[in-house]
């Protein structure tokens, strides 16, 4: 039974359609990664489903409960987080007053004890301001924010944006295992190749459509559609868009 339903879904700023005729889903406990080249739409979607675009059009659905009528403060409260590209975090704040300020938590306390236990390295850092966290510790701090409200739906916009290799290894680590802790995954990602590596599926999307939707293994191994959205080296290749 899928979780996320999208139906024809249209969308984007002014009179302008960003997506358009958008038909996709995700299953519980499962990933799927939107890839495709810069500017068609990637970023546009994933915002359409935290109700974050102006205008929109089509169906949407999460565990059968009408999105499009719902506010952001309530797709949180009925299981949907969202992890941005930017200002995924307070940098003012320390790591543990970045996990107390989040809303639509029950248990604060305890929920902050879980988040300490699943990211370690964070509880060391409790008290540093997330301003002079590491890369990584920050995506690991957002993450942390992220489940506080024990979401079964994870959205994450290029959360290896910015990120040295190693450091987007430490974080593809952790959306790896999301699934075994009871939360799915849609996630937009520049390093496309990577994560369609360890994805249950994959969408290509071009000009603000779907082009091409299969398992993850298969967008990779199909070459030509690889090599013309994907790129060889991991990144969407650039559209000049």
């Amino acid at each position: 039974m899928s979780q996320l339903v999208m139906q024809g879904l249209s969308g984007g700023y002014g009179e302008v359609d960003i997506v358009s005729g958008i038909d996709m889903h995700v299953a519980p406990r499962e990933i799927v990664t939107i890839a495709g080249t810069n500017g068609a739409g990637k970023s546009t979607l994933v915002k359409a489903v935290m109700g974050l675009l102006p205008r929109i059009a089509g169906a949407m659905t999460f565990d059968g409960r009408d999105l499009l009528t719902l506010p952001v403060e309530e797709r949180v409260r009925i299981g949907i987080s969202y992890v941005p590209q930017v200002r995924n975090v307070f940098g003012a704040l320390t790591v543990l007053e970045n996990l107390q300020v989040v809303e639509h938590v029950q248990a604060r306390e305890k929920r902050i004890r879980d988040m300490f236990d699943l990211f370690p390295a964070l509880a060391g850092r409790r008290k540093t301001h997330a301003e002079n966290l590491s890369g990584g510790e920050r995506q690991q701090l957002a993450f942390a924010r992220a489940l506080m409200s024990s979401p079964r739906l994870m959205v994450l916009d290029e959360p290896s944006a910015a990120l040295s290799p190693a450091l987007t290894e430490q974080v593809f680590a952790e959306v790896r295992r999301l699934p075994q802790i009871g939360v799915g995954v849609l996630m937009v990602e520049q390093r496309a190749r990577q994560a369609l590596a360890f994805s249950d599926r994959g969408y290509i999307l071009d000009s603000g459509r779907i082009v091409l939707t299969d398992t993850g293994q298969a967008l990779l191994a199909n070459q030509h559609m690889s090599d013309l959205y994907i790129g060889r080296g991991g990144h969407a290749q650039p559209s000049g868009a």
